[in-house]
């Protein structure tokens, strides 16, 4: 029997992309599913697959007590947040750290109600960014998950107030366990990508672009950026394995080993989308995020036993194929330069 079988599960910003895609698998998994959303960013549609059983709230956890949807809950997915794509958590710093309220008010009454545990979907973006320059010298190619750390010298130089905002919800989380032994796991996450994301990613931009047959097809940046970009349903799996087997609030990174460029990626898209431009252009006064970025994966096999099981070039074709089957390509050119821009 799966262990989420007959739970009762709370998942804070379940109409998300990533977290309606947690909720699907919960209800196939048997877990009796509450969603809390205020739909800022997530979408009612994204719930289409679940919305008959689950139970869902229309609600602003900052504006309101999370008193009510945390009790009697076995385990909480908190996945709501001020969050979009790099353009967005450049441009908006004032609204990404309403999220320290937001972690507080969701790991307080976590404790309060006695749930059981609590998985935080924390960042990539929590790494310093000294380690993910251009400098060789420097640079870390795969980060591990004690190099982020509030604690400790030379480990705590997050990304922007949204990373700041990350490494603090980690810290908090643990603080609740050193106090009152609250169990739980922060994830970090990379550079996640597949359906039901909007424009404001790049995976889902550069699909936009193609589909718009742009020319010159442009890109942020130098183009020589690396993700390690790792599939939805991967970071679902996950996620859930994280709640099941962390228990000490520790951080554990989700992502996958493979490696890929920024321009390599448009390429891909372009590719399978069946468009070549004629030229790409590189807007470097664009927000183009850290030089390199790619996790470490020995903590998560070690762990959880896992890792991603989809490759970039299957993840792609997927992506794809619900976006075209979804887009409105009229209206999308309408106002695609503003969606770049958007949660």
């Amino acid at each position: 029997m799966s262990y989420y079988a007959n739970k009762k599960v709370l998942v804070t910003g379940g109409a998300s992309f990533i977290g309606s895609h947690l909720v699907d698998k919960l209800v196939d998994a048997g877990a009796s599913v509450t969603v809390v959303d205020d739909l800022s960013s997530g979408k009612k549609e994204n719930l289409a697959l679940s919305m008959k059983q689950i139970s869902f709230i229309e609600g602003d956890i900052r504006m309101q007590s999370v008193n009510k949807t945390t009790k009697g809950k076995d385990i909480v997915f908190h996945l709501a947040n001020v969050h979009g794509g790099r353009g967005f958590i450049e441009t908006n710093p004032g609204e990404l750290v309403q999220n320290f309220m937001i972690d507080g008010n969701v790991f307080y009454y976590c404790h309060k109600n006695t749930v059981e545990r609590i998985c935080y979907t924390s960042s990539a973006c929590a790494y310093p960014t000294s380690l993910q320059s251009a400098d060789p010298k420097k640079q870390v190619r795969y980060l591990s998950e004690e190099m982020a750390n509030p604690f400790k010298e030379g480990a705590a130089l997050a990304d922007g107030e949204y990373g700041w905002a990350k490494l603090m919800g980690e810290m908090a989380l643990k603080a609740y366990n050193k106090q009152f032994g609250v169990k739980g796991v922060s994830c970090r996450l990379f550079t996640v990508y597949g359906p039901r994301e909007n424009e404001s990613h790049a995976i889902i931009a550069f699909i936009g672009r193609a589909m718009l047959r742009q020319d010159p097809y442009e890109i942020w940046g130098t183009g020589q950026q690396d993700r390690n970009f790792t599939f939805v349903d991967d970071i679902v799996d996950g996620l859930l394995l994280s709640a099941e087997r962390v228990t000490d609030c520790r951080a554990v990174n989700l992502g996958t080993d493979e490696i890929t460029k920024i321009i390599d990626a448009a390429k891909t898209v372009c590719r399978i989308v069946g468009y070549q431009p004629s030229k790409f252009s590189f807007d470097l006064s664009k927000p183009e995020g850290v030089h390199i970025r790619a996790a470490s994966i020995e903590n998560q096999k070690k762990w959880l036993g896992w890792s991603p099981r989809t490759s970039f070039d299957d993840g792609i074709r997927k992506t794809i194929d619900w976006y075209s089957k979804n887009v409105d390509v009229q209206a999308l050119r309408a106002n695609f330069e503003k969606r770049l821009f958007e949660r």
